[in-house]
Parts: C-alpha cells; sequence; structure tokens
C-alpha cells in the first residue's frame, strides 16, 4: 500500500511526468530480467509469460460472466471488443 504523501505527489503529477517515471521503471527492470544466463533469462520470460496468460484468462472469465459472452469468442481480443462495444 502506498502511502498518502506518495499518492498525492503521483496525483499532482502531468501526465509526461507519469508517463516519465513508468518508462524509468520499466528500463530498469528490463535489464534487470535480462541479464544473467540465457537459460535463467528465457525462464524469466516464460514464467512471466505464463503470469500473462493467466491474468488474460481470468479477465476473458469476468467479461464471460458479466456480458453473458459466448466462451468461443473469447479466444482473440477482437471477439471481445464486438461483444463489449
Amino acid at each position: 500500500m502506498l502511502r498518502q504523501e506518495t499518492l498525492q505527489r503521483y496525483r499532482q503529477m502531468t501526465p509526461g511526468e507519469r508517463l516519465r517515471l513508468t518508462l524509468d521503471l520499466s528500463r530498469s527492470a528490463w535489464k534487470a530480467l535480462s541479464e544473467g544466463p540465457e537459460e535463467v533469462v528465457k525462464r524469466r520470460f516464460l514464467r512471466l509469460q505464463q503470469e500473462n496468460d493467466l491474468r488474460n484468462q481470468r479477465i476473458c472469465e469476468a467479461l464471460r460472466r458479466a456480458f453473458a459472452i459466448d466462451p468461443a469468442s473469447c479466444s482473440s481480443s477482437e471477439a471481445i471488443d464486438d461483444e463489449v462495444s
């Protein structure tokens, strides 16, 4: 949980400042993820992909429940966009 002071500073930032902060954090994370032996780096990115896939699956399931979307149509983001629109 972020402290109130931190949240307040973030809220007072311009969109450009928030983008800069995001890019700086992404660059440092990328460096950390891509350092080390090739096999270790591959495992890190495989794990990230698994986490992303699981998150996307949960989002699809929630959208299906919320909008009564046909499960077969949840295989692509275009199908979800069409159903939700």
